[in-house]
């Protein structure tokens, strides 16, 4: 679903002939034209007729989500395996969630169909975060209680089979045809948050780290997307995702792009109460220098693809009040996907009263009175 100026482009120039072209009619018994009946309003996606020897229009499909909206998203630890921590999710918010995300590995996740499925039918667009490695490398290093956050990090990003120029070279074409063959069979949209958090030094799709070179990530990037592309699997909603920044020395994330042709939406992932940001930090001051410098060379819509808040300061509920305020200020902020995990930090809306509230209360505004059905398509330009 990149280039959407081209589609815009030609939706107008269809419409433009639907205004010009002659009326349909009904012919009487004399053979004189009269008009077959006041016109009525056409629903989105409505088929209507252009002349006599024209082919059929098709009014372009409502986007998603609309303008001046913005969805709320959730990920929780069992996905569409189980939907009970969603299910508390929304009672806690008293809003129903439009986007669930949820992760799955290369090293044993094979397509399968029946988890699109649950969370369409939910009336959630599915988010997949498409993840080249093994997890369990990762499960395996943190069941050893000595080993330092660091040394964890260390072992789980050294996969060399899972090196970037494995990926560009063609080394899981195979894989990817099969997912690309699987998602296409869907016939709705579906967004694949690809490689995400590739600024840091944690995932071994990471340029600084598993014998990874400057530039492949691109490579990788780009291939993929090729994949799918050539495979006809045009439904599919790209996500590029980098951690917010969190130091000066963060690579620069220009570097990392793959360029609007082959991006859909931009993202951030960002938490108060961990690392360079354990002391009270705002929305603002996480998320602000990182889509400052995304705006340097993207023009695609922004979602806050993962976020969260510890309570260990007290002041969860009120992080959460003002990010909902300060929202309303990035216009290209098109969504925020909460991550419902009680992992290392309970990050979940549902660990106390207060912060459940502070989160009802706040997206109860206006502006995330938004739906999903598969008919929507995504808004993937910031002048759509």
């Amino acid at each position: 679903m990149t280039r959407p100026r081209v589609l815009m482009a030609v939706i107008a120039a269809l419409l433009l002939a639907y205004a010009f072209a002659p009326a349909p009619v009904t012919t009487t018994g004399s053979g004189t034209g009269a008009a077959s009946g006041p016109p009525t309003e056409a629903e989105p996606g409505t088929v209507l007729s252009v002349g006599v020897d024209g082919p059929p229009l098709q009014l372009a499909a409502d986007l998603f989500p609309p303008a001046g909206k913005a969805f709320v998203g959730v990920m929780t630890d069992k996905g569409p395996y189980d939907f009970t921590a969603v299910d508390r999710f929304a009672t806690a918010a008293r809003h129903e969630p439009q986007v669930l995300l949820f992760g799955v590995g290369w090293e044993s996740g094979t397509f399968d169909r029946t988890l699109f499925d649950r969370i369409r039918d939910r009336g959630m667009l599915p988010m997949v975060g498409w993840e080249p490695w093994d997890y369990h490398v990762d499960t395996a290093a943190r069941k050893q209680k000595k080993l330092t956050d660091r040394q964890i990090d260390r072992l789980r990003s050294t996969q060399p089979t899972y090196r970037l120029s494995r990926i560009a070279g063609g080394g899981f074409d195979s894989y990817l045809r099969s997912w690309a063959e699987g998602v296409k069979s869907l016939g709705y949209p579906v967004a694949i948050r690809f490689a995400h958090e590739m600024n840091g030094s944690w995932y071994p799709w990471c340029e600084t780290v598993n014998g990874n070179r400057p530039g492949e990530y691109v490579e990788a990037w780009r291939h993929v997307h090729d994949v799918f592309e050539r495979a006809g699997a045009t439904n599919v909603i790209w996500v590029w995702s980098p951690n917010a920044r969190w130091s000066k020395t963060t690579a620069n994330l220009a570097q990392l792009y793959p360029g609007d042709d082959y991006v859909d939406w931009v993202g951030a992932t960002g938490y108060y109460g961990t690392g360079a940001w354990s002391r009270y930090w705002n929305f603002d001051a996480i998320f602000g220098p990182t889509i400052a410098e995304i705006r340097t060379f993207s023009r695609r819509p922004l979602v806050v693809t993962e976020t969260g808040a510890s309570d260990a300061g007290g002041r969860k509920a009120e992080w959460i009040r003002e990010t909902f305020r300060s929202l309303p200020k990035h216009r290209d902020v098109i969504g925020l996907i909460w991550f419902e995990v009680d992992k290392e930090v309970d990050w979940r809306i549902v660990s106390s009263r207060a912060v459940s509230t502070a989160f009802a209360q706040s997206v109860a505004a206006p502006r995330y009175d938004v739906r999903w059905s598969p008919d929507l398509l995504p808004r993937t330009d910031l002048d759509g």
